[in-house]
């Protein structure tokens, strides 16, 4: 059986197709960065507007890369939510109407919970419970997961996501979007230890992330240090507010892994491709003896792939499945 998933949440245009032992035959992403770039983050009415230009040639891309035809498609998979509205829409929409003109089911997916999903999808045998932090643009996220889709959201941002927060500080030093890959590039020639950040702490012993504080905070050392994009100071500066970014993730990983004691711990989302983070996330896992898992770079960000192998994970739970043409997307979780 061969599935098709869509996936639209944000400003990547993406379609894949799977067989259902969940091997993938094609996963084809189109990136909007060039477009939003003139204006330092996405444009949500801009994102809709591409998608609906593109999606069409995505996923006869995808078809064409798996080498097979719209007819042989079984079920389809797309994206509900979280995300942006008009974004989804698109997506949800299209795999609609495929579903509805060739008569085969469609499953809706949660975007989060899908990019958890790619961590299994590169290693079958990941021992539970698990502990998985999702860090991206839109989203900071804990959950602990007693067995396969049987999750509970155990900590979130209150406010900026820490892909959010990074993008924000690139575009206030005018370094061009996306901020977090650039900052990277640039903290690899700084000391990290040059500026001193105070982590964010929950007075309610939550563990919810906050990372306004460290936006706060670095917006008042720019201020302060006269720091520029050309500036002497810049690597230093970029290195310490990444650095602090990963520690106050950590920080409330650590704390979450000493309350659910985990057997793996996983860590995915588009933030999970930096350096720094991967580095770290690594040394903590190996201080306490975990298996962990971090999907590669191509599964971490917005793929079609992820969004693929959840559905057909939740197939496997459900057995026979409905048409799905009723459901809505949902902007938030």
């Amino acid at each position: 059986m061969y599935l098709l998933a869509i996936e639209t949440s944000c400003d990547e245009t993406a379609a894949a197709v799977l067989k259902d032992n969940f091997t993938v035959l094609s996963n084809i992403v189109l990136s909007q960065d060039e477009i939003h770039a003139p204006y330092g983050g996405v444009v949500p009415e801009l994102a809709s507007r591409q998608h609906l230009k593109s999606i069409d040639y995505i996923v006869q891309e995808s078809l064409q890369s798996a080498g097979l035809a719209l007819e042989q498609i079984e079920l389809y998979a797309v994206t509900q939510g979280p995300g942006l509205i008009g974004s989804l829409l698109v997506g949800l929409s299209y795999a609609k109407g495929l579903a509805y003109y060739f008569k085969k089911p469609l499953i809706g997916v949660d975007h989060i919970q899908a990019h958890i999903e790619a961590a299994f999808l590169e290693t079958r045998d990941i021992l539970f419970p698990v502990l998985a932090l999702v860090v991206s643009g839109g989203h900071t996220s804990l959950f602990f997961i007693k067995r396969k889709l049987c999750s509970e959201l155990v900590g979130r941002t209150r406010d900026d996501a820490a892909g959010e927060a990074l993008d924000k500080i690139a575009k206030f030093l005018d370094l061009g979007y996306p901020g977090g890959p650039v900052i990277e590039k640039v903290a690899e020639r700084g000391n990290s230890q040059t500026f001193d950040f105070a982590l964010p702490r929950m007075t309610d012993r939550s563990l919810d992330f906050s990372f306004s504080g460290l936006k706060t905070q670095a917006l008042r050392l720019i201020r302060e240090n006269k720091i520029s994009k050309n500036g002497p100071l810049l690597n230093d500066f970029l290195a310490s507010f990444e650095s602090a970014v990963v520690w106050a993730l950590l920080e409330n990983l650590k704390q979450a892994m000493e309350r659910y004691h985990p057997k793996s711990l996983i860590l995915c989302g588009g933030v999970a491709r930096n350096k720094r983070l991967r580095a770290e996330f690594a040394r903590l896992a190996q201080e306490y003896s975990l298996n962990f898992y971090i999907p590669s770079p191509r599964l971490c960000t917005d793929n079609a792939a992820m969004v693929g192998a959840l559905a057909l994970r939740k197939r496997q739970k459900k057995g026979k499945i409905s048409f799905g043409l009723e459901m809505d997307a949902y902007p938030r979780s």
